[in-house]
């Protein structure tokens, strides 16, 4: 069986039978608002899938993923913003949360979102590019481990507290009100279920990319380099810049998510992007097994259910259930839920291989 799944014919049946649960079964047995949900829950799950490469393959502690979240998300909210503001008073109009705090002026770097080419372009470089430079920044110095993840988790605090007083960006309150999603109207049914399509072929995409690079040479130096990166070095490899590859990538996913997430969610603030959020996305990946390819897919999907469900029933233990499931799974089941399937064909290993004995 574990064969099976590892073989090209393996791999092609389990993505087929993803994309039948996702697109076929998933938009005929819920209804509209429980599809919406589960839109938002595929976005964390694109997170999740980067976290996997970088921290489970790669080995860095990434606790700071809000940030480029966040970066997409307000990348998109601003097109929208300015797609809302022409739908109502023509080109160059200002949006209306700066007419409530009495920006009469349109700030200059908001004029190229009204752009659809140029937001997309951004949202996929502006994220990637920041987070090369970090990596390399970092990585060059030897960066790693405890530092890292601290830098990293400082970094997306820095990031919401500069949004917060940006009254340009919405401040506290983020952005939010959007009619518009590159000219379809939010408010039809069928453009809600379109975007529910959009972050499932999206998920898809990630994870087909994302095994990828894991089957590829490059993907056996990432592994190297978490196991022995003094070692990849006397090899003649520049370990820096194999990681900062893998913590572009996982920005570049991150920020896809972000800017799905919001015509999906229709609100993005400070307070989504911050430090909780960061380690919510963090604390998915470790229970669904970050060193497996759908592990992280898998809890992302089962934190964001829990927390929903868990909210609605008892909106002040979740707090608690969330710190009482991470400390079960460390304690109990260290390599995640995807460590259960694994376990099984250890076992089941030498019982096969003495069968014929």
């Amino acid at each position: 069986m574990s064969k099976f799944l590892s073989s090209r014919l393996g791999t092609w049946s389990g993505f087929a039978a993803a994309a039948l649960v996702l697109f076929g079964a998933a938009p005929l047995l819920l209804s509209g608002f429980r599809l919406g949900l589960l839109a938002q829950f595929l976005c964390y799950a694109i997170v999740a899938v980067g976290i996997g490469l970088a921290w489970g393959r790669g080995g860095m502690l990434t606790l700071g993923q809000g940030v480029y979240f966040g970066m997409g998300a307000y990348l998109m909210a601003m097109h929208m913003k300015m797609a809302d503001a022409e739908f109502r008073n023509g080109p160059g109009a200002v949006p209306d949360f700066m007419e409530l705090a009495g920006i009469r002026d349109l700030p200059a770097y908001w004029a190229p979102f009204a752009s659809p080419v140029f937001t997309i372009g951004a949202i996929l470089i502006v994220p990637t590019a920041f987070a090369v430079v970090l990596g390399f920044a970092v990585f060059k110095r030897r960066v790693k481990g405890a530092y890292f993840a601290i830098l990293s988790q400082a970094l997306a605090g820095a990031f919401a507290i500069l949004l917060i007083g940006q009254q340009s960006m919405g401040g506290f309150n983020g952005l939010s009100r959007f009619r518009y999603f590159f000219g379809y109207n939010l408010d039809d049914p069928v453009n809600q279920q379109m975007l529910y399509f959009i972050a499932a072929g999206v998920l898809l995409v990630v994870l087909a990319l994302a095994l990828q690079l894991r089957r590829s040479r490059y993907g056996e130096l990432l592994v190297a380099v978490r196991d022995g990166e003094e070692r990849v070095r006397f090899l003649g490899y520049d370990a820096a810049n194999i990681k900062v590859v893998a913590y572009a990538t996982a920005a570049l996913f991150a920020a896809v998510a972000g800017a799905i997430f919001v015509p999906v969610v229709g609100i993005i603030s400070p307070a989504s992007i911050g430090i909780v959020p960061s380690i919510m996305f963090l604390l998915g990946v470790a229970i669904g097994g970050r060193a497996s390819l759908v592990g992280p897919v898998i809890g992302a999907l089962a934190v964001a259910w829990a927390q929903t469900a868990l909210s609605e029933q008892f909106p002040s233990a979740w707090t608690y259930a969330q710190g009482l499931l991470f400390i079960t799974v460390i304690a109990l089941l260290p390599g995640g839920i995807a460590s259960i399937a694994a376990a099984n064909r250890f076992r089941k290993g030498p019982l096969t291989a003495e069968a014929p004995a």
